[in-house]
């Protein structure tokens, strides 16, 4: 008989094991969910996966698509090894969108990329971190769940978007499109290789994920968060102030997906528009997750993630699955992900059922009998 035996100290293996092994069961449950669908599962596979990043520009589009996750997962995972939940990080993302293009708008006459994207990125990561201190603030002063506030905030910042491309910034020579007008070429970000879309963005990204290491196991108030999300009650009689450690993880959490938001804006979409993010901010949560809350698994988690979502574009193109493919990949994984993380702290173990002896029946009964 098979029971879950809790173990003397949690594994440092199933820890890494983990991820790897939830992605071999989504791989595995893709072939059966692509042969439910009526489609050779070979094929879908080669479609999903393989074809992608057969080519440099393919390559390309998964880089470009991985920089905003990097970059809302980095934050995530900071706030998370303090146990700060930020949920929240598609609204940062939308209001770093609107302040950093509204830089561009505003400034449209300049036409300097050194003095206008640097001013764009900045307000971009003030804007988002200006959306994360409401949620702050109220965890700190009111002691509200930032889960619940972050996460509503994520449709307040998506109607103020609407409203805003339907209203005062829609293009008056945008046929009545709900748009605000292109930015000029100096609000663009300048592209790494000619050819294909990823631009310099993909750089920041992995230099934040460079200086978030470093500040995550180099630096004190890196350590004040990782004590605070291991051992709250030693943080609290170390004289570590939680509230602090709220505002910094918010902060950081929403600044860096404030970044990624403008990042989109001023990259592959050019412009404001009703709808700028596929879900990169929610994705990020399983991101952030699947790589562990380090900064380098981050970056690989958020590949992986990237080709889900442009697998899932190619599926729908080559071989008509519904769009709805990519969000079943990414719950698979976020499933299998929290089940291998069960035998972090437990193992199975086989045990045998216990014998149960005859009744033992006297004489004495028997004669009685």
């Amino acid at each position: 008989m098979l029971k879950l035996e809790s173990r003397p100290e949690p594994s440092r293996i199933m820890s890494y094991a983990s991820p790897l092994l939830a992605v071999a069961l989504t791989l595995l449950s893709g072939f059966v969910l692509f042969s439910f669908l009526g489609k050779d599962p070979v094929q879908a596979f080669l479609v999903f996966f393989i074809k992608p990043v057969a080519t440099a520009y393919g390559l390309g589009e998964l880089c470009l698509k991985a920089t905003p996750l990097i970059l809302c997962a980095l934050g995530l995972a900071l706030g998370f090894r303090a146990n700060v939940w930020n949920i929240g990080a598609e609204g940062q993302l939308t209001l770093g969108a609107i302040v950093g293009g509204g830089v561009a708008l505003w400034l449209h006459d300049v036409q300097s990329a050194w003095l206008l994207l640097p001013l764009m990125l900045i307000a971009g990561a003030l804007g988002g971190m200006a959306w994360a201190a409401i949620p702050a603030f109220l965890r700190t002063r009111f002691n509200t769940n930032e889960i619940l506030v972050s996460l509503m905030l994520v449709y307040v910042a998506r109607l103020l978007l609407s409203w805003l491309v339907h209203g005062p910034w829609r293009d008056p020579q945008g046929y009545n499109f709900p748009q605000s007008p292109m930015f000029q070429e100096a609000a663009l970000l300048p592209l790494l290789v000619e050819g294909v879309r990823t631009n310099i963005a993909f750089l920041i990204a992995l230099v934040l994920a460079a200086i978030s290491w470093v500040f995550a196991e180099k630096t004190f108030a890196g350590f004040r968060f990782k004590v605070a999300g291991l051992a709250p009650a030693a943080a609290s009689y170390a004289g570590f102030s939680e509230k602090r450690n709220v505002w910094l993880a918010l902060m950081i959490g929403g600044g860096a997906a404030g970044l990624a938001g403008i990042a989109e804006v001023a990259g592959p979409i050019g412009q404001l528009q009703p709808s700028i993010s596929p879900g990169y901010g929610f994705a990020a949560i399983i991101v952030a997750f699947v790589g562990r809350l380090h900064p380098f698994g981050v970056v690989l988690a958020s590949l992986l993630m990237s080709l889900l979502y442009i697998g899932g574009e190619t599926a729908q193109i080559q071989m008509a699955l519904p769009a709805a493919v990519t969000g079943v990949f990414q719950g698979m994984l976020l499933f299998y992900l929290l089940a291998a993380d069960l035998f972090i702290n437990f193992r199975l173990r086989w045990k045998k059922r216990p014998t149960i002896a005859a009744p033992v029946v006297s004489v004495a009964s028997k004669e009685a009998a």
